[in-house]
């Protein structure tokens, strides 16, 4: 048990070093008689570098009551009536939010299937009115997630 906190802090920490940095780049560091070369994209004509903005749906399908953990824009677990839906605007402001994504999911509870067994709930996650993410109407047991770039 001690291994699996001790990765995952590791793993936590690697993530939180890894968006974090000095001012070493290129452009920080290069000679003032040579042009800095940024590994950053440009940006798209017409883009001018502002805020991009996605509605994004998170659904959970079935019947009865369950639990639904789900990152959005806000981190919440709660006890809700199915169907259930949650939709938000996500802004990206940031060029790393752009080019890596912001990550969105849902996880559902379980349900009783028509076989009166527990399976996970249907979900499903759509931005800007496209499907992007489900996990096969219940059959797999994976959550719903997505990154919202």
């Amino acid at each position: 048990m001690r291994k699996i906190i001790t990765g995952a802090a590791l793993v936590l920490t690697t993530a939180l070093l890894t968006g974090c940095g000095s001012d070493d780049s290129p452009a920080a560091t290069a000679p003032a008689d040579k042009p800095a070369t940024s590994a950053q994209p440009k940006a798209k004509a017409g883009d001018g570098g502002g805020e991009v903005k996605h509605e994004v749906t998170l659904e959970v399908l079935g019947t009865g009551t369950t639990s639904v953990y789900y990152n959005l824009d806000t981190n919440k677990m709660e006890q809700v009536q199915l169907p259930w839906k949650k939709t938000s605007t996500i802004t990206l402001t940031t060029d790393a939010e752009k080019k890596v994504g912001l990550g969105v999911s849902v996880v559902p509870g379980s349900v009783t299937g028509s076989d009166g067994m527990l399976h996970a709930a249907p979900c499903v996650i759509t931005v800007d009115g496209k499907k992007v993410a489900d996990n096969q109407d219940g059959k797999s047991d994976k959550m719903c997630e997505y990154k919202v770039k």
